[in-house]
């Protein structure tokens, strides 16, 4: 049986550290898909538990070098705080192991730096300066050793990682000038030697400062998910045996009676049984106005009641409220990948050991051109320090938490990173027609005067000899009646004939509504309003006549009407060059109709629903990118088979498991903000890609000590230091500044 699961995997230093864990995991027999995250430091893994536990998994990561514990994923202020508290005392440790560093590593800065910017020397650094550098340096080491530690032990594993890098370039850099302090006291020489504990000590520094303000910054790219946690209410009023009790969240049951009073947060999904009020639910779908709820409405846990006091029941709680699934969409596709990230995996997996071995090499260069073993050595240091996979397997996890996290604000549910990536390709749109480009229920478009009777007679009459009738046509009317707040009056005899219509009578007189077929029937000759009939029908509309003691005095015309925004959302994705088409169940002439008022460019009408996904291949077949947008069950085929899955928030469940974004304020418009949000993320992964990459390949080569033979330019390890740390914290701050974001469509 298959079964997916989230690991905090602890330990993880870099890129190459999660390429290790997921090629290993890929490995075993038993783990269909491993994607493991350095920027949330999360594994998410689908395995068959008939071939492979959960303590053999964890097993597999503590061999390779790491440790994991299960992701809990209760939704809760618990969880929140829980991940808060921990995040941030990972923080306080790496600052202070900074500030530690810090203090003890400025004297042998000073001994080495200060003589040259004309400082003053102590007598005690000018007397013991190698003795104090060798203690002090130790004393650096010791607050650093877990990198020391981590780095060899990695190295060991032959598995090495980006502190194995340090490690290396440090260790070498400190017993270098170890043996030559020793050598000196053995030998008594005296004067100027060469030592190095000023570069391992200021690379350590460094190194603590970058791995400080990047535990800092990448903590800030998870906020999104942080605040949809803290979003739900930590407990409910609910009744019992007629009694009002306070009870945890995690209490409340299905089938439960809630109350909520004006200021309060409802706490679960559910229906309203009792009371009016509005809803302030920009919280879950970002609409800022609140919504109307009265009995039969649903509700969403998290939302605010804002006017009245409301009694409903719980119809979904724990995991299966809106909250917590948008909590685990957010969070699964914060931990994707999308396909542009593989190539950056595929090197970090590789780098390290390419890096060394160049370090290697160009140590034996330099020595073999006869430069001295003081002068390889630090070129070797400088090598294995500058190299940087941290930024590298940054570049895309950082963005993608960032754009889904920016979605997920303006109400939008990206699942994948993949989805991401897809979007800005999409070069055909297609819609599907009832409940998505329109609403889906009939309403009144036009009432026609054919005699002396008025509009609003025609209307009345008409919703008089409906009330009776529970036809969709029927309550169409009755309901244009009631926003023109018309009192109906009483009929007798009344008589629903299927497929054609209703008769009855009033003050004795007989009324008929309803098709062609019923004025035949009733020898009621037709031929002066068959004109206005067919001009209202090709427009997609249903047209009822209406007739009162023998005469036809007016038109009725009933049509699926258009859903605010279609027509806007249609224009816009014509100005960003989509071509725009609409799959229909309709007959041709209701979904030409539609068709035409929203100028979209193509119609597929009288398609079944298993059809739809096949017209959806054929469009894929001639070399189009495409997207599906819907709302039903019969939507799921063709939402799968799409390129791009868009759901509906007001949608069916299928639907909305089916689709990859999802939709939650069932506005079109969204489907703008979506792609938009999708060509801003992919935008700074490219940045972000585009700055790893060149910082590498620019400086390993530099730091090799390229230049030296043209400039006599050397790179001094401190600096490289300095560059590495900086450059893992440039990509999460690029990441970082899409807050800024402003949707070009709003």
């Amino acid at each position: 049986m298959s079964h997916k699961i989230t690991l905090k995997i602890s330990g993880m230093h870099c890129a190459s550290c999660s390429a290790t864990v997921e090629n290993g995991l890929k490995k075993e027999r038993g783990i269909k898909a491993a994607n493991v995250n350095i920027a949330t430091g999360k594994a998410y893994l689908e395995f068959d538990e008939a071939q492979i536990s959960l303590e053999k998994i964890k097993l597999k990561i503590k061999n390779l070098g790491y440790q994991a514990t299960e992701e809990n994923l209760m939704v809760g202020h618990e969880h929140a705080d829980h991940d808060a508290v921990k995040s941030q005392a990972e923080v306080r440790k790496l600052k202070k192991r900074f500030i530690l560093a810090l203090i003890f590593g400025l004297p042998i800065i000073y001994m080495v730096m200060g003589g040259m910017i004309g400082l003053s020397m102590p007598t005690l650094f000018e007397n013991y300066g190698e003795t104090i550098q060798l203690i002090l340096a130790t004393a650096v080491i010791l607050i650093c050793f877990e990198i020391w530690s981590s780095g060899f032990k990695h190295l060991m594993r032959r598995q090495p990682d980006m502190n194995s890098l340090i490690f290396i370039g440090t260790a070498a850099a400190y017993f270098y000038s170890l043996i030559v302090v020793f050598g000196s006291i053995l030998m008594r020489k005296t004067g100027m030697i060469n030592l190095y504990f000023e570069s391992a000590v200021f690379i350590l520094i460094f190194i603590s400062l970058g791995d400080y303000l990047e535990e800092f910054t990448k903590g800030k790219t998870s906020e999104a998910i942080k605040k949809l946690i803290r979003l739900q209410s930590k407990e409910a009023t609910i009744v019992r045996n007629s009694q009002e009790i306070k009870v945890d969240i995690s209490e409340v049951k299905v089938g439960d009676i809630i109350l909520v009073r004006p200021g309060e947060k409802i706490p679960v999904d559910g229906l309203v049984i009792d009371g009016y009020s509005s809803v302030d639910e920009k919280a879950i779908t970002g609409e800022s106005m609140p919504v109307e709820k009265k009995n039969g409405d649903q509700i969403i846990g998290a939302t605010i009641n804002k006017t009245g006091f409301i009694k409903f029941e719980a119809t979904k709680v724990g995991q299966d409220t809106m909250l917590a699934q948008i909590i685990k969409i957010v969070e699964e596709a914060m931990g994707s990948k999308a396909p542009i990230q593989h190539l950056a995996d595929k090197v970090s997996f590789y780098f390290v050991q390419t890096v060394i071995a160049i370090a290697v090499l160009a140590l034996g260069i330099w020595l073999i051109l006869g430069y001295s073993f003081s002068f390889a050595l630090m070129i070797f240091v400088t090598v294995l320090i500058i190299a940087c996979p941290c930024a590298l397997g940054l570049a895309t996890p950082t963005a993608i938490m960032m754009g889904t996290g920016l979605a997920a604000k303006n109400g939008i549910l990206i699942k994948s990173g993949k989805a991401l990536e897809v979007a800005r390709k999409v070069d055909v749109i297609v819609f599907d027609k009832t409940g998505t480009l329109t609403k889906g229920e009939p309403a009144v478009t036009d009432v026609i005067e054919v005699t002396k009777y008025r509009g609003n007679e025609i209307l009345q009459l008409a919703a008089s000899i409906e009330k009776k009738s529970e036809h969709p046509l029927a309550l169409a009317i009755i309901n244009k009646a009631k926003e023109e707040c018309l009192v109906l009056s009483e009929v007798k005899e009344f008589q629903a004939i299927p497929g054609h219509g209703v008769s009855a009578e009033m003050e004795n007189k007989k009324i008929l509504l309803g098709t062609r077929k019923l004025l035949t029937d009733n020898k009621i000759d037709f031929k002066k309003i068959e004109e206005k009939m067919v001009f209202l029908e090709n427009q997609g509309k249903t047209v009822m006549i209406l007739v009162f003691n023998n005469e036809i005095i007016g038109l009725i015309a009933v049509a699926d009407t258009l859903k605010e925004g279609s027509k806007e959302t249609v224009a816009k994705l014509h100005q960003m060059k989509k071509m725009i088409m609409m799959i229909t169940g309709d007959n041709k002439r209701v979904g030409q109709a539609i068709a035409r008022q929203l100028e979209i460019d193509d119609v597929l009408a009288e398609v079944l629903p298993q059809e739809k996904s096949a017209a959806i291949k054929k469009l894929q077949k001639e070399g189009h990118i495409v997207a599906m947008v819907g709302d039903g069950i019969n939507d799921a085929p063709a939402l799968a088979q799409a390129d791009l899955g868009i759901a509906l928030g007001s949608g069916t469940d299928v639907a909305m498991e089916t689709g990859e974004i999802i939709l939650i304020k069932d506005n079109l418009l969204d489907v703008i903000r979506a792609i938009n949000i999708s060509q801003y993320t992919l935008k700074k992964i490219k940045q972000n890609l585009f700055w790893a990459f060149s910082y590498n390949a620019i400086g390993i080569p530099i730091a090799a000590g390229i230049l030296y033979p043209f400039t006599g330019w050397l790179l001094n390890p401190m600096f490289a230091a300095a560059a590495m740390a900086f450059s893992s914290i440039s990509v999460v701050s690029n990441a970082l500044l899409m807050k800024r974001y402003k949707s070009r469509h709003n």
